[in-house]
């Protein structure tokens, strides 16, 4: 690119120094008026500087093809990343995983064996209490039954419901004449029964009954891509997933896209919902804090150089091919891209658990119609990276370009005033 550059500084010399038309009463021999030299000079320097300028502008947007490729090559450097990267060429060289790593845990592998909650009373949790008294009652009192075929009233005993109680801060309840009990992780039972064991002789012949009015303690969240995100409580009975997905109006996306999170204990598993429709063992019974979390397009790739554009997309995590992505990101640009320069960068995961990832450069030829067979069984992943090279051709044009804008005006401009 400086050659030509200094290919047009020697026109403009040749025309300063006398390759122009010759004026009226001199010779071509003539020598130069000072002001014409330093015009010269002047004009010499500009184009010097301006060609400068054109050919730090021109330089590569991003690495070449060659430059890529150069990668799988051994290094004679220190560079111990470089000598670590595997460029592999789609369609020649044999392809180890041409599928995912391994498939998401499924719910009913990974989160099955949990027992229905809210019968183990938490903190927060309002309870019912009845109690009933034998008669004659001596504690809570009893009600007498009128209009008996014998005629006399006979006593009876009848429920007495307390006000709610509230388990507080310290997991505690109170209990007329019983004091305070314990109820924070405990059953309903056994709370029964510690109630019950207190009030034996003071009351006659004691009955208790607990039951959980209000579950404050064991709820799960839901949240995402549902039409009523909240918090919702589990009973007994042993909310499941679909359970909790139609309390919350059901999903906004199609069922066939969408991806449902579980996160429990700091570790989250995702399944796509049409799985767990077509998998009963997959719809789960749902833990105390289980954070269920419906997803629409989890995952994404970034796209750079001389794609249809440069972005990050994000993908369905039913996952999606190579050809795919390309469509999506309108395919390569017309005039600019190198149909053999479309690369993959990826971290493989290690095949030994606990090894380093493995950083593996995929490179594909789209000048062969083989090519696109392969694309359609070349899957993406999360966090790849697709990169474009531009074609040699595409980068003369733009010096050329370049310097048709800035050089041949200027060289124009001193031939006129000239």
């Amino acid at each position: 690119m400086m050659r030509i550059a200094s290919l047009i500084c020697c026109f403009a010399d040749a025309r300063a120094v006398g390759g122009g038309p010759l004026q009226s009463g001199k010779s071509a021999g003539s020598e130069m008026p000072l002001f014409r030299f330093f015009d010269y000079r002047l004009m010499r320097s500009s184009v010097l500087v301006i060609a400068a300028c054109a050919v730090s502008a021109c330089q590569p947007f991003g690495p070449s093809r060659s430059d890529i490729v150069a990668l799988g090559e051994p290094s004679a450097g220190n560079d111990s990343l470089r000598s670590s990267i595997q460029v592999v060429h789609v369609g020649t060289d044999p392809l180890p995983r041409m599928t995912p790593v391994a498939p998401p845990a499924n719910f009913g592998t990974a989160l099955a064996g949990v027992a229905p909650v809210g019968t183990i009373v938490g903190v927060g949790d309002t309870l019912e209490i009845s109690i009933w008294e034998a008669p004659p009652a001596t504690l809570f009192g009893g009600a007498p039954m009128a209009g008996t075929r014998i005629g006399a009233e006979i006593a009876t005993s009848r429920a007495n419901v307390l006000p709610e109680a509230l388990v507080g801060p310290e997991g505690e309840i109170t209990v007329p004449f019983a004091g305070r009990i314990v109820a924070a992780g405990r059953t309903l039972r056994s709370i029964e029964d510690n109630i019950r064991a207190r009030l034996v002789g003071r009351a006659n012949a004691p009955q208790v009954l607990v039951r959980l009015q209000e579950n404050a303690a064991a709820n799960v969240t839901v949240v995402g891509e549902v039409n009523k995100a909240g918090r919702l409580p589990l009973t007994p009975r042993g909310e499941r997933v679909l359970d909790v997905i139609a309390e919350s109006g059901g999903v906004k996306p199609p069922v066939d896209l969408a991806t449902v999170q579980v996160t429990r204990n700091g570790q989250a598993y995702r399944m796509l919902l049409s799985d767990i429709l077509a998998r009963p063992d997959n719809n789960i019974v749902l833990a105390k804090d289980d954070v269920v979390t419906v997803l629409y397009q989890p995952y994404s790739f970034t796209v750079l150089g001389a794609a249809g554009r440069s972005e990050e997309v994000r993908f369905e995590a039913m996952g999606i091919t190579m050809a795919q992505a390309l469509a999506r990101v309108g395919g390569l640009q017309d005039g600019r891209a190198d149909p053999r320069g479309v690369f993959v960068f990826r971290w493989e995961e290690p095949e030994q658990p606990g090894s380093e990832r493995q950083p593996v450069v995929y490179s594909f030829d789209l000048s062969d119609p083989r090519a696109f067979f392969i694309l359609q069984r070349f899957a993406v992943r999360d966090d790849d990276l697709l990169y474009v090279t531009n074609s040699p051709l595409a980068e003369l044009q733009r010096f050329v370009g370049m310097v048709s804008s800035t050089i041949l005006p200027v060289a124009s401009g001193y031939a006129i005033v000239k």
